[in-house]
């Protein structure tokens, strides 16, 4: 992927931060203020993700943090490993409740199925309207244009997906930004040692499933800091 292909530089986390916040404004705002936002986070469990799996269980406890005064957020965890095992859970509002079921989880080995996980997002959103897909994987064993169909569905029925791409893998690249672009989500590159811009991303889906751009944008006035630096840099990118 070249320049000027409107893909996150791989030189640079702020760049690659400011890159996918420009795609989460560029997504229709779910709902009104004041309503449960309901995001899917959904994550690859296989072997080589324990390090990040228990990185993760304790950052997504920011998510629900950072939704309270906006109506608060109801979260799914999903995710696949071992021998074709795919599981979800029930969905919660209580973050002692996911990241209790998140450190119950060990990772084993096993193929990818991100197909599972997009056709669990679909068919739950023509349940009752989900406003956020996050999926946090590093590598991708599927049929692209298969995954493509599905993401393409979700696009349909107003289902961003963002794809948070542990590593390099240049395959899982091309698979999760075509997944990002399909859906009308975003796509954004973090390595291991990288917890601080994983929660900054984590943290602007959470706000934007809960309320939109100007819920984010209300947040950073009353809290600034962090919440502001996020808001600031979405605003940057509407054009």
């Amino acid at each position: 992927m070249g320049k000027g292909d409107g893909l996150p530089s791989r030189k640079s986390s702020k760049s690659e931060v400011d890159a996918f916040l420009r795609q989460v404004a560029r997504s229709p705002t779910p709902k009104p203020r004041g309503q449960s936002g309901r995001l899917i986070f959904a994550m690859d469990a296989t072997a080589s993700r324990q390090p990040a799996w228990d990185r993760a269980a304790h950052i997504q406890a920011e998510m629900f943090e950072v939704t309270a005064d906006l109506g608060g957020l109801d979260v799914q965890l999903g995710f696949y490993r071992g021998f074709g095992e795919f599981k979800v859970s029930p969905w919660t509002s209580n973050p002692r409740d996911l990241l209790k079921l998140m450190t119950s989880v060990t990772c084993l080995a096993g193929e990818t199925q991100l197909g599972k996980v997009l056709k669990h997002a679909r068919n739950e959103t023509s349940k009752q309207r989900v406003d956020a897909l996050v999926f946090v994987g590093d590598c991708f064993e599927e049929d692209v244009d298969a995954v493509g169909k599905t993401a393409g569905e979700l696009g349909m029925l107003g289902l961003p997906a963002f794809m948070f791409h542990e590593g390099g893998d240049p395959l899982a690249t091309f698979a999760f930004q075509q997944v990002a672009k399909l859906s009308g989500g975003g796509y954004c590159r973090f390595d291991a040692n990288s917890a601080d811009t994983l929660r900054e991303l984590l943290r602007a889906v959470a706000v934007y499933a809960a309320g939109g751009r100007p819920a984010l944008e209300d947040m950073a006035k009353q809290k600034g800091g962090e919440v502001r630096l996020l808001a600031n840099q979405m605003t940057r990118g509407k054009g």
